[in-house]
């Protein structure tokens, strides 16, 4: 993460969407206060006073940047996935790495799975808010899988043309179908069958040269 200098001082590159371009220490004290009291009252319960009251700010700071609920949410998660280490450590293999992510993905889906899908759903009547989510979100984790697989290329373990823009969203897709529609965890023998099963033979159905 990079620090700019603008003339306001203090504000931390962040990237586009629902963060803009950039946060003031601040929105970031917020937008990590919003999923405190999220973890507390779930989506449909948290509401900004509780949100301000908890930061000991005003609802101005908060709606001059996020004007609902629902956008600061997103925020907050945005905020939260750009926090993360980005690509899991190397563990010396593309079997390793995938396992590593998995296991990110699957906690976070089922400690947020159902907030994000209430956001979504608050996405149908509002398109803008769904593609900034999608922006802002998605992009993380498409960043972290594309990241295990060019190490992957790099070590010789397969080949770029394996990696589309279609094969990143299997094991965030397939983890957050599981966690929402069947309301089922994802214990690690499953994490171990979608990496072993679906994605090293898709991903290594090319052999390098």
């Amino acid at each position: 993460m990079t620090i700019s200098a603008d003339a306001e001082g203090g504000r931390r590159s962040t990237g586009r969407g629902l963060l803009g371009p950039s946060l003031t220490p601040r929105e970031a004290e917020l937008l990590t206060v919003t999923l405190q009291v999220l973890d507390e009252t779930g989506y449909d319960k948290l509401t900004v006073d509780q949100v301000v009251a908890r930061a000991h700010a005003s609802k101005t700071t908060v709606y001059r940047r996020w004007p609902s609920k629902a956008e600061l949410v997103c925020a907050a998660f945005a905020h939260r996935i750009q926090g993360e280490p980005g690509v899991p450590a190397d563990t010396g293999s593309l079997r390793g790495d995938l396992l590593a992510l998995a296991g990110i993905i699957a906690k976070d889906a089922e400690e947020y799975g159902r907030t994000i899908a209430g956001i979504l759903a608050v996405g149908d009547r509002n398109p803008r808010l769904r593609e900034l989510l999608v922006d802002d979100l998605y992009r993380g984790r498409k960043d972290q899988v594309h990241g295990v697989l060019r190490r992957a290329v790099s070590r010789g373990e397969i080949v770029p043309e394996v990696i589309s823009d279609d094969i990143w969203d299997v094991l965030p897709a397939y983890i957050m179908f599981r966690v929402l529609q069947h309301k089922r965890s994802v214990p690690a023998e499953t994490l171990h069958a979608l990496v072993d099963e679906v994605l090293l033979p898709s991903l290594t159905r090319h052999p390098p040269p």
